[in-house]
């Protein structure tokens, strides 16, 4: 696409501009959403963050200094025109706003709850530069999003019809990606229909991030406005098993795009791992959110008086312990190999983990679980860690402390160390896949070795978050648009 942000110099950006000075703007603290008391959040499953109200929203818009070269929309992986729609939250614009946040995002609302804003558009801002806290890009997207969602549920579908021809292309899983590629081509003009596996759409925004980081509602609202583009859903349809990829090119799908996510939990593969209450976060948060649950010998939501350990300090074993506390777990432990500072989850996330009550205990690792005599879990056992001295990258890897075990009582344990790509079995030959179970694409057009199919999000990358899906998403959709224009202009000039 050409560039979509909105021109700074209109007139109505510099009389805003002109209205306070940047001293002005920078003396205003950054505002604080309102949230649930930790006390009260652990016994609902209500979205913790409250969400600002519309003076705050307007205060922390008003921060903004409207850069001339803004670096947080560089540091936005799907380039959100930033300052575009927060400037227009300053001057009480909320649709425009949401306007400009949708001709580049599908899922703002999703985007504005869960991507690692402090690790890409704000830590881009230049608030970072002056050691100040950066305006709240994220808190102010989830705003506008939920304005509509709230207060102009009717509000249309935007549609930009640059496809001159009724082509028809096809999204296989219907997670983050699958359904920003979704979203870019409907409003290009495309027929699109999503194949899901499931019974349910949303992939990992449905199974594995909780309601009370992200409810179900945002996410069926968003998925509404893709039917409204006129994007087709089709459930539990397993392509690969249900339909192959050669019935689709029979149907007439000129295009597909593959993001079947990486959905398969990873292991550690130690002794005592094939306990049934050791579960992967995988199993675990899909029992919770309900999208499904595989058979155990108990009820994993019901947890009073449990000691529960949660593997991992990623954002997946931040939702995991916070669920197994509102589960009623008496004792909730996460167990990470490093140290706290090096943990990859949001700030956010752990922030909100720890007041909920979560004990950390770093620098360990699982090397064995413990059944009592009836054969259910009854302790762990942890080899204790140290950082090396830092390579030469300056990173500082976990060694053994020789002979440091430590026997830890615990009732279920879950396991959030990672997933492993859910590849297609039944697609042609020439789809070219990695040894790890990935497809290999071009790494600008995403485009695969198999005639007519592009990939994208966790399938290409590995587990990676939200926002870099949906970008791999909006990329496939440029490339495959571009190869549909080259594809009929060298067919007119025949």
């Amino acid at each position: 696409m050409s560039d979509e942000r909105t021109s700074r110099n209109e007139p109505w950006r510099e009389d805003l501009r002109a209205m306070y000075t940047a001293k002005q703007r920078t003396a205003i603290p950054r505002v604080r959403m309102p949230e649930l008391t930790p006390e009260y959040a652990v016994t609902v499953d209500d979205e913790v963050l409250q969400g600002l109200s519309v003076e705050q929203a307007v205060l922390e818009a008003r921060r903004c200094l409207d850069c001339p070269d803004p670096g947080c929309i560089k540091g936005c992986p799907v380039h959100n025109d930033i300052p575009g729609f927060i400037k227009n939250i300053e001057r009480r614009e909320f649709g425009t706003a949401l306007r400009v946040i949708r001709r580049t995002s599908v899922l703002p609302a999703v985007c504005g709850r869960v991507c690692p804003q402090e690790k890409q558009c704000e830590a881009n801002c230049t608030y970072t530069k002056m050691k100040r806290p950066a305006v709240a890009i994220g808190n102010l997207e989830r705003f506008v999003a939920d304005n509509e969602r709230l207060n102009h549920p009717e509000a249309s579908a935007e549609k930009i019809a640059l496809s001159p021809l009724s082509v028809k292309v096809a999204v296989v899983g219907s997670g983050p990606s699958g359904l920003a590629f979704a979203g870019d081509m409907a409003r290009r003009g495309f027929r699109v229909t999503v194949f899901e596996a499931m019974s349910w759409f949303g992939g990992v925004l449905k199974s594995g991030i909780p309601r009370f980081c992200l409810p179900k509602y945002v996410v069926n609202y968003e998925i509404e406005r893709l039917r409204a583009l006129g994007v087709e859903l089709v459930a539990n349809c397993h392509v690969g098993r249900d339909i192959s990829y050669e019935d689709l090119l029979r149907d007439g799908y000129k295009g597909i795009y593959v993001a079947t996510g990486a959905g398969k939990p990873r292991m550690m593969g130690i002794p005592g791992e094939d306990l049934p209450q050791v579960l992967s976060a995988q199993d675990y948060l899909a029992c919770v959110n309900q999208a499904y649950c595989p058979a155990v010998s108990f009820d994993v939501k019901d947890l009073n008086g449990k000691t529960v350990a949660v593997i991992g300090g990623g954002n997946t074993a931040m939702d995991a312990v916070r669920a197994a506390i509102r589960g009623g777990a008496s004792r909730a432990l996460i167990i990470y190999r490093r140290g706290e500072e090096e943990m990859p989850a949001r700030l956010e996330e752990v922030h909100h983990a720890r007041l909920e009550g979560t004990e950390f205990m770093c620098l360990r690792n699982p090397v064995e679980y413990v059944a009592g005599d009836d054969g259910a879990l009854r302790a762990m056992r942890l080899q204790v860690m140290e950082l090396s001295e830092p390579d030469a990258t300056g990173r500082r890897s976990p060694v053994p402390v020789e002979g440091a075990i430590e026997e830890v009582q615990v009732d279920m344990v879950v396991v959030a160390v990672g997933f492993l790509p859910n590849p297609p079995k039944t697609f042609p030959n020439e789809l070219e896949m990695s040894r790890h179970g990935r497809i290999m694409v071009d790494e600008d057009s995403l485009k695969s070795s198999a005639s007519a199919i592009y990939a994208g999000g966790d399938i290409v990358r590995g587990p990676a978050t939200v926002i870099l899906a949906m970008g791999d998403g909006r990329r496939a959709a440029d490339s495959m648009t571009e190869a549909f224009r080259r594809s009929i202009e060298e067919t007119t000039l025949l």
